[in-house]
């Protein structure tokens, strides 16, 4: 009896699928984050513009060096790239919490209501300012 042959399936290539969307995201997270428009990053890394706009839309998926110099090119560890976007705002807020003031600001601020938090906010843009009020 002939032994069975085996059957190779041929797959055609597919966009980037979660690992791509996430790198995508993050790149231009912190694209906008660093106020660089794709240009900008695209001469940084000495690439075509059309080659961030495709890793940005996940139609494209970097080589392990393109990763390395996306991530030389935004300032940030490689890590920081292939993370998803919940593990990067919850590394960011952890960061920002380690303010002291900051930190004493989110306790209060989680106890007030919309309408106080508007007021709030209102009240530190006006110091940002300059302006003063009289009471």
């Amino acid at each position: 009896m002939p032994e069975p042959v085996l059957a190779l399936k041929i797959v055609p290539p597919q966009p980037a699928q979660e690992g791509g969307l996430q790198v995508a995201t993050a790149v231009r997270d912190l694209r906008h984050v660093r106020n660089l428009s794709q240009r900008q990053l695209a001469a940084r890394m000495n690439v075509p513009r059309t080659y961030i706009s495709k890793i940005e839309n996940g139609k494209a998926m970097p080589t392990l060096s393109s990763l390395d110099r996306l991530a030389k090119a935004l300032q940030v560890d490689i890590s920081t790239l292939l993370r998803d976007s919940n593990n990067r705002h919850r590394d960011e807020t952890a960061v920002l919490m380690t303010d002291p003031f900051l930190a004493e600001i989110a306790e209060y601020t989680s106890q007030l209501d919309a309408l106080q938090r508007s007021i709030f906010l209102n009240h530190v843009r006006e110091l940002a300012a300059g302006r003063r009020r009289s009471a």
